[in-house]
C-alpha cells in the first residue's frame, strides 16, 4: 500500500507539473507573439521603403552600421552577446538574459535591413522568444521545485520565437528541441514549447503575420529505385554547402575581428565596401534574401553564382557587425544551389529548390528533424519523402559544422 500511495503522488506531481507547463507555455507564446508581430511588420515597412529607394539605401550602410555599433556599445552589456548569449545561458554560464534584449535586437536589425544588409530575422525572433520566456523561468525558478525550469523556460521562449515569425509551429518546436546541443533532444521541454509554438503561431496568424507557402507546380511520385542516387548526390551538395557557410562565417568573423579590433572603424569600413558591392549588383543580394527564394516558384531568372554570392554578402554582413539572422539567408542560398543543381540530376528546379531550402538550412544550423519539418510546413507534406533523405544526407555530411559557434555537440544531455 505504501508503494501504491507512492506511485500515485509521483504521477500526481508529474500531472500537475505538465498541466502548469503547458499552461506556461502558451502564455509564453501569446505574449512572444505581440512582439513577434511588432518586429515582423516593422521589416515588411522596412522593405517596402527600401526597396522604393534602393540605391539611396545602400548609401546609409555604413553610417547604419555605426548606429548599431554605438547602441550595443552605450546599452548592449549582455545582450552584446547576440545567440551566443542563449546558448551560454543554457549552459549555465550567465544567469539571465537581459530585458533590453528585445529592444536592442528589434532596433539594430531594423536598423541594417533599412540599409539594405544581408542578414536574416530568425535569430532576433528566437532572442525575442527566450528574453520573454527567461523572466518567466526567473519567476518561478524559486518558487516551484521542478528540474531545470530555466531551461525548459528557455527551450519554450526558442520555439515561441521561431513559430511567431515565420507561422511554421512543426518545425519551431523541432528546432527549440534540438538546436542547444546537436545530437539531442530536450524532451522535457516537449510539452510547453508545442504550446508555446502553436498558440504564437495562432496568435501571429490572427494579426496578419501569416506563415508562407509555395507550391510544387508537378505530379512527381516517389521512388527510391530511380531517385536514390540524385538524392543522395543533392544531399551532399547541400550539406557541403551549409557546412562550407557555417566555416566561412567562423573564419572571416575572426579575420576581419583581428584586422580591425575596433568595431566603429571595422564596421564603417566594411559597410562600405559592401555599399559599393551591393550598388554593383543591383541590390539583388540584400536584406534577407525573400526575392531569391520566392524566384524560382514565381518563375523569374535564377543565375548559377546567386548562392555564391548571397553567401559572401551575408558573411560579410554578419562579420562586419551588422544585425539579424543567418536562417533566412540560408534558406535563400539553399533554394540558388538548388534550382542550379536539380536539373543536372533529373529533378524539377521548384523541387530541387524547395529541397535546397531545408537541406542547407539544417546542414548551416546542425539540425535535422527541424528542415525536414520546416520543408514540409513550407511546400508540402506530400513530399516526406525526399526532405527526409536528402536532409538525412546533408546532416551526416555536415560533420558538426554549425553557424551557431557555442553548440553543445553529443555530449550534453536531456534537461
Amino acid at each position: 500500500m505504501q508503494n501504491f500511495h507512492r506511485f500515485l503522488s509521483a504521477h500526481s506531481r508529474a500531472a500537475a507539473e505538465f498541466v502548469f507547463l503547458s499552461g506556461a507555455g502558451v502564455l509564453i507564446g501569446l505574449s512572444v507573439s505581440l512582439f513577434e508581430v511588432l518586429f515582423g511588420y516593422g521589416l515588411i515597412l522596412i522593405e517596402r521603403w527600401r526597396t522604393g529607394f534602393p540605391f539611396w539605401t545602400f548609401l546609409f550602410l555604413p553610417l547604419a552600421g555605426l548606429i548599431v555599433v554605438w547602441l550595443f556599445r552605450r546599452y548592449g552589456g549582455l545582450a552584446c552577446k547576440g545567440m551566443n548569449l542563449i546558448f551560454e545561458v543554457s549552459q549555465g554560464k550567465p544567469e539571465r538574459i537581459p530585458r533590453r534584449t528585445v529592444f536592442l535586437m528589434t532596433v539594430c536589425t531594423w536598423l541594417s535591413r533599412l540599409a539594405g544588409a544581408s542578414v536574416g530575422r530568425e535569430g532576433v525572433a528566437v532572442q525575442i522568444g527566450a528574453a520573454v520566456s527567461w523572466q518567466f523561468g526567473h519567476f518561478f525558478h524559486k518558487k516551484l521545485d521542478i528540474e531545470n525550469i530555466r531551461t525548459i523556460f528557455l527551450v519554450t521562449g526558442m520555439a515561441a520565437g521561431f513559430a511567431g515569425l515565420f507561422g511554421t509551429p512543426f518545425s519551431a518546436v523541432f528546432f527549440a528541441l534540438e538546436v542547444l546541443v546537436a545530437g539531442t533532444l530536450k524532451y522535457r521541454a516537449m510539452a510547453p514549447a508545442i504550446c508555446a509554438a502553436f498558440s504564437a503561431s495562432w496568435l501571429s496568424a490572427r494579426l496578419g503575420l501569416s506563415a508562407e507557402g509555395y507550391a510544387i507546380r508537378m505530379l512527381l511520385p516517389f521512388s527510391i529505385e530511380t531517385f536514390w542516387l540524385p538524392l543522395l548526390m543533392m544531399g551532399l551538395a547541400f550539406g557541403l554547402a551549409g557546412g562550407l557557410f557555417a566555416w566561412g562565417l567562423r573564419r572571416v568573423r575572426k579575420t576581419v575581428t583581428d584586422r580591425f579590433p575596433d568595431p566603429f572603424r571595422r564596421i564603417l569600413i566594411l559597410g562600405t565596401v559592401l555599399a559599393c558591392l551591393m550598388i554593383l549588383t543591383g541590390g539583388r543580394y540584400a536584406g534577407s534574401g525573400a526575392t531569391l527564394i520566392a524566384a524560382p516558384f514565381a518563375g523569374d531568372p535564377m543565375y548559377a553564382w546567386d548562392f555564391l554570392l548571397k553567401a559572401g554578402f551575408t558573411i560579410l554582413s554578419l562579420s562586419a557587425g551588422f544585425v539579424g539572422g543567418e536562417v533566412t539567408p540560408l534558406f535563400a542560398i539553399g533554394v540558388s544551389l538548388g534550382t542550379v543543381i536539380g536539373p543536372l540530376f533529373g529533378l524539377d528546379p521548384m523541387l530541387s529548390a524547395a529541397l535546397g531550402f531545408a537541406a542547407v538550412f539544417g546542414s548551416g544550423t546542425n539540425t535535422f528533424l527541424s528542415p525536414v519539418m520546416i520543408g514540409m510546413e513550407v511546400f508540402g507534406f506530400q513530399w516526406f519523402p525526399f526532405f527526409f533523405v536528402v536532409c538525412a544526407v546533408s546532416y551526416l555530411v555536415n560533420r558538426d559544422q554549425s553557424i551557431y559557434s557555442l553548440q553543445s555537440r553529443y555530449g550534453l544531455h536531456d534537461v
